[in-house]
């Protein structure tokens, strides 16, 4: 069984009320840190806090789901296993995201009235951009054939999100690249304490060419990543991100958007992310053709 990136974000992989067959897309790291719980690389706890944590943050929304008044005080067997039957491709999204569904039945998963939806959307009609790129996305409610009815949907809400981003968020020139950041607090960026004390740091980030010619991202794994938390002393290694075969390459005047997550060791060169109260963090990025680094303001 594979064992990669995450530990925290090996539960980034439960499902939403739409189910995985009609959603964008899972990125490969996602599915395959699957494994690493299953494999037991993180505890039972770790797994049960992540998963809380993510449906919170909206991160994951699980379908409504009736807890039995008989209760259980750990994950059975079946759905340890589960994880890494889903993450060799042995089962289906949906026979996993039924196991998820169980924990939360049996009240091993709670799960607050207040999680958040993943329909939620930070746009506004009231700005005419958003206005009319939402007539875009409601158009493609009328191609007929599937794939290409996603494909339309998918850059359609890119480009709603993108404009979301480069509007509300502060910008940061590397070289070609200029990198949109909106803030801890926004969708997609939060820092939380865990009962355990370990620090969990989420970012997303929009990077936007505008150069003439395709620019590429490097990230390829913890030891070897142009991207990391710095606080002065230390730099801090990923424990989760969704760059494909270890790049993002930005066509010209367009962006694209990603995701990291610090927090646990993942192995593989990574680091324990650490919080200190007296230190500022930044996300640096070290590219070849640009560096710059975004303060990020941790309380």
């Amino acid at each position: 069984m594979k064992t990669t990136i995450a530990v925290i974000t090996a539960v980034l992989l439960v499902g939403s009320i739409t189910s995985f067959a009609s959603a964008e897309g899972v990125p490969d790291w996602v599915k395959n840190n699957a494994g690493w719980w299953a494999d037991g690389i993180i505890s039972e706890s770790e797994f049960i806090q992540g998963v809380q944590f993510l449906i919170k943050e909206g991160v994951i929304v699980i379908p409504p789901t009736t807890v039995s008044e008989e209760k259980s005080q750990s994950v059975p067997d079946w759905v340890k296993n589960n994880a890494g039957w889903w993450a060799d491709g042995t089962i289906t999204d949906k026979e996993f995201v039924n196991g998820i569904q169980h924990l939360i039945k049996t009240g091993v998963i709670s799960v607050s009235a207040e999680a958040k939806s993943s329909d939620s959307s930070n746009s506004s009609t009231t700005d005419p951009k958003i206005a009319s790129l939402e007539v875009e996305l409601e158009k493609c409610a009328d191609i007929k054939k599937a794939y290409e009815r996603l494909n339309c949907e998918k850059a359609a809400k890119h480009e709603i999100e993108s404009y979301v981003i480069i509007t509300n968020g502060q910008s940061f020139n590397a070289g070609p690249l200029t990198y949109y950041w909106t803030g801890l607090g926004t969708e997609g960026n939060s820092f939380e304490i865990t009962e355990s004390g370990q620090a969990i740091l989420s970012l997303r980030i929009l990077a936007f060419n505008t150069s003439t010619e395709n620019i590429s991202m490097m990230c390829t794994g913890p030891a070897v990543c142009n991207y990391d938390v710095w606080n002065g002393d230390k730099a801090f290694k990923y424990s989760g991100m969704d760059f494909t075969n270890g790049q993002i390459v930005v066509k010209p005047s367009t962006s694209e958007i990603f995701n990291m997550l610090f927090g646990p060791n993942i192995g593989y060169g990574g680091t324990t992310f650490e919080y200190d109260a007296s230190k500022e963090y930044y996300f640096r990025i070290s590219e070849p053709y640009g560096k710059v680094s975004i303060p990020l303001g941790l309380p």
